[in-house]
């Protein structure tokens, strides 16, 4: 059994400095222990549901009346929820510390007996779709509460023209466990375990990673090599994990006759692959005018003529380097949070009081930050890796932005709750912006307005110009995969590529920074995920201008928005605000805003 944690003062993570008592995770609302008699009850009632699910439905789908099939859509779902459960427990055990054994084993043990059972429910959305357009209309019309389920059913419908045989999709379900999820664990267990020469200092990815913000020039260039030394010395391994999930995904692609590599997370995303080739070449086409004229800025203010890898990211010479600890940052985000609309602080205020939040950077501990939704029955939890810095307060204002919206979507229950990720990170993005308007109200003076400007620029920067450069990279190495293994050089020219055209002509690249692809873990676990990140930007760019002209009843629109979860569409849910992201304009009202900033920062000096 994993002992309860107790929550840890973070001085050890931030180099002496003391950040206060940071929290860790409580998981006993999911379940007290890996041995405990209620995680075996679930194991034990999750096989039992399965099967009898199997035994009720399969083969006959297609001939159930409204109620019946209403009655097969909420078993499923409270199997769903059962098995959310048992997965969300192990994998936050996991990126606790992903180099515990013991934890490693639960984790893979756990997933495997959810496979196991679970292959008997793959039968049922391939009989949905044999479900003719005709007779499932009815039977919505028929019944209110089936109707309720349209947004899942559609969603599962549209993968019709794609879906394969009952056989080859039981396969491909059973396969899953030795197939990218193995090589997921592989990709995270390897990253948790290396370590970093930093002037004779061994430390892990987090903590080598946030040396390439520190104030000490030098320091952030040791980083940046140490960095550089380690991924290129296990680029073969990277190398055939990345080919191998490409090639995999392609021939998968392949037989289910999806057009494009980047079209089965379209589909997942509800979302038209049109909608987001328009935001991917509206941020292309700003590269010169905001990633390019920025970093231009941001060196004659370095006092340099080129900036260096391990420059971008640098804090300003005026920016005071003093670490912000977690009271304060708790304290900053919920009055951001509370300035808005009280409601929104009080959602975020138990992520402090009762255990969902874990945000100490500790050894083995799962690199970033997330927010996990777990189940809609009980709570999300954050991930943090908390070190002090400014950038850690906008990271704890964005997850918690998440949280609040997991929230308010679990009145969706749980096939409905989920966002897509054209939304999905709308709330988070929106929350880093309420905190951030509300410390540029309060700068004291010219140079901390130009501190905070500048570091929400380089934040727009890399949540926009660099995400949408990470699904150029995608995109052009799952196409070259299609034409054969790719080499580690063959990988590193087309990362040096995307650099090169994003973060533009002031930069020198070093020689290692066409190794650093291999560290981005969405490319492992979620092809083409990070275009979300630019959409959500894009998005509550144009929200929040809606919110700043004092439209009427803005709060309460918006609160319905994130209670909406996956029940509604991009479209329908902007509608209320005069918004429309399949707008080809959309974008660029989204992209002005930065190019704002930008000019006030360029105005700054005269």
């Amino acid at each position: 059994m994993i002992p309860k944690i107790l929550p840890r003062d973070g001085a050890d993570a931030a180099g002496g400095k003391t950040l206060g008592d940071l929290p860790v995770w409580n998981l006993d609302d999911l379940y007290p222990g890996m041995e405990s008699d209620a995680l075996k009850a679930d194991l034990e009632r999750m096989a039992q549901d399965c099967a009898a699910f199997a035994a009720d439905f399969e083969g006959k789908v297609v001939d159930l009346d409204a109620a019946g099939l209403l009655d097969a859509v909420q078993r499923y779902e409270g199997i769903s929820t059962l098995i959310g459960r048992i997965m969300s427990y192990a994998g936050l055990l996991h990126a606790q510390n992903t180099t515990d054994p013991e934890r490693g084993k639960f984790y893979s043990d756990m997933h495997g007996k959810v496979n196991d059972a679970s292959t008997a429910l793959v039968f049922f959305t391939l009989e949905l779709n044999r479900i003719p357009d005709a007779t499932l209309d009815a039977h919505l019309a028929e019944s209110a509460d089936l109707a309720r389920y349209k947004p899942v059913l559609d969603r599962v419908r549209k993968m019709k023209p794609y879906q394969l045989s009952d056989e080859l999709e039981k396969f491909l379900h059973d396969q899953g466990v030795v197939g990218a999820a193995a090589w997921n664990r592989l990709f995270d267990e390897t990253m948790a375990g290396l370590r970093f020469d930093v002037d004779g200092e061994e430390m892990p990815l987090e903590a080598t990673l946030d040396l390439l913000t520190d104030h000490d020039r030098d320091r952030r260039e040791t980083g940046a090599r140490a960095l550089a030394e380690v991924f290129t010395k296990n680029l073969p391994l990277f190398s055939r994990i990345t080919n191998t999930l490409a090639k995999e995904k392609e021939i998968e692609d392949r037989w289910r006759k999806l057009p494009t590599p980047q079209m089965s997370r379209h589909l997942a995303n509800d979302v038209e692959p049109e909608v987001v080739e328009a935001l991917r070449d509206a941020v292309v086409k700003a590269y010169p005018r905001l990633s390019h004229r920025y970093y231009a800025l941001k060196a004659k203010w370095l006092g340099l003529d080129k900036l260096e890898v391990w420059d971008r990211n640098a804090p300003l010479p005026m920016e005071d380097p003093k670490l912000v600890d977690w009271p304060n940052a708790r304290k900053t985000v919920l009055d951001a949070y509370a300035g808005f609309d009280p409601r929104m602080a009080e959602l975020a205020e138990p992520f402090f009081e009762k255990g969902w939040i874990d945000a100490p950077a500790t050894p083995g501990k799962s690199p970033g930050a997330f927010a996990h939704p777990t189940v809609t029955d009980v709570h999300p939890y954050v991930l943090l890796n908390y070190l002090g810095k400014q950038r850690d307060v906008m990271t704890l204002a964005h997850e918690l932005g998440h949280g609040v919206h997991q929230l308010l979507a679990a009145g969706q229950g749980e096939l409905l709750s989920s966002t897509p990720l054209t939304l999905a990170e709308t709330a988070s993005v929106f929350g880093e912006m309420l905190t951030f308007q509300k410390l540029l109200a309060a700068a004291p003076d010219k140079a901390a307005r130009k501190t905070l400007l500048a570091g929400k620029v380089e934040d727009m920067i890399n949540t926009v110009v660099r995400q949408i450069a990470f699904y150029d990279f995608e995109c052009r190495l799952h196409t070259a995969r299609r034409e054969g293994e790719l080499t580690p050089d063959q990988i590193n020219a087309i990362w040096m590529e995307v650099s090169h055209e994003s973060l533009g002509p002031v930069f020198n690249f070093m020689d290692g920074y066409e190794s650093f692809w291999s560290y981005i873990p969405h490319f492992i676990h979620s092809p083409f995920y990070v275009y979300a990140y630019a959409f959500g930007d894009g998005l509550v760019n144009a929200l929040y201008a809606v919110y700043r002209e004092g439209g009427e009843g803005f709060e309460d629109k918006y609160f319905d928005m994130l209670r909406a979860g996956g029940s509604k569409g991009h479209r329908e849910l902007l509608a209320p605000f005069g918004l429309d992201a399949s707008d080809p304009t959309f974008w660029d009202k989204g992209l002005s805003m930065i190019e704002g900033f930008i000019d006030e920062l360029e105005a700054m000096e005269d």
